[in-house]
């Protein structure tokens, strides 16, 4: 037996697949947005020096978590619209302060002390913030699925 067919063999796991998956596609459109904004920062308003680059990252997530908590409320979990919109926000919040935390953590690390030393500095802090955002991605949807969408 596949691990594909493991997970897929009861109606409640796909539906739990297609969730991540809606989730995967609302964080890549996040991704957009915290690549854009972030970009944006640091190379044409010149938030270049590490302090620069941190705040940088700390905008340009925190636009991509408003995103996110729209579409995931709309689309991934529509049944969460029944649910208080504020508790829901607060819990969202929680959840993704954490996971910029990670997220803010893994992109200096990986910036500063990985890809700054192999790569260019465009390059260097587009592989930080992707590694940041793949390793956040688990983190979000799991802490969320438990606690803001827990039950739907």
């Amino acid at each position: 037996m596949s691990i594909l067919t493991t997970v897929l063999d009861s109606p409640r796991k796909r539906k739990e697949v297609k969730r991540f998956i809606k989730f995967g596609i609302v964080g890549a459109i996040g991704s957009v947005i915290d690549f854009g904004v972030l970009n944006a920062l640091i190379f044409l308003v010149g938030w270049s020096s590490p302090q620069g680059k941190i705040v940088a990252n700390l905008i340009s997530t925190s636009m991509a978590i408003v995103s996110n908590f729209v579409w995931n409320r709309l689309w991934t979990f529509p049944e969460s619209r029944q649910r208080n919109r504020t508790t829901q926000l607060v819990q969202f919040t929680i959840v993704n302060l954490i996971g910029l935390a990670i997220n803010t953590g893994i992109f200096f690390v990986a910036d500063h002390y990985l890809y700054e030393l192999y790569f260019p500095t465009n390059i260097a802090i587009q592989l930080a913030k992707a590694t940041a955002i793949g390793i956040v991605l688990f983190w979000n949807f799991g802490a969320n699925r438990l606690w803001t969408y827990r039950g739907l």
